[in-house]
């Protein structure tokens, strides 16, 4: 089993940065493949990007690529994910989601956090 809780989110304009984190409870999370992915209004949940058990390989959908960082520390049970110059498009809540492997976290994740709000304002 894994908890997982996300912080971070909050209102920003557009251009500016925000670090969400991803606080996980369980003993399995540093053999976790690890991701994000965000909702908007209206649309379905989309991914955003997703990380192996060891931080050595990453994914990320190809609109954020460029802009968005993920990263974890093991020893801290977090996962976290830098965003940088934020769009009004960019404004969703945002989801830290776990699975045993980088193929099923980036499509059918076992474990799902509440959610954090980011708000891009123009």
């Amino acid at each position: 089993q894994v908890q997982l809780v996300e912080s971070g989110g909050g209102l920003v304009q557009a251009g500016a940065s925000l670090r969400l984190s991803c606080a996980a409870s369980g003993r399995t999370f540093s053999s976790s493949a690890m991701g994000w992915f965000r909702q908007a209004p209206g649309k379905e949940r989309e991914f955003v990007a997703a990380i192996a058990w060891n931080g050595g390989s990453t994914d990320y959908a190809d609109s954020m690529k460029g802009r968005f960082t993920i990263s974890r520390n093991n020893a801290k049970s977090t996962v976290y994910l830098q965003m940088n110059s934020l769009k009004p498009e960019d404004s969703a809540i945002y989801y830290c989601a776990a699975a045993r492997t980088m193929g099923a976290v980036s499509t059918t994740p076992d474990y799902w956090g509440q959610g954090t709000q980011v708000t891009v304002s123009s």
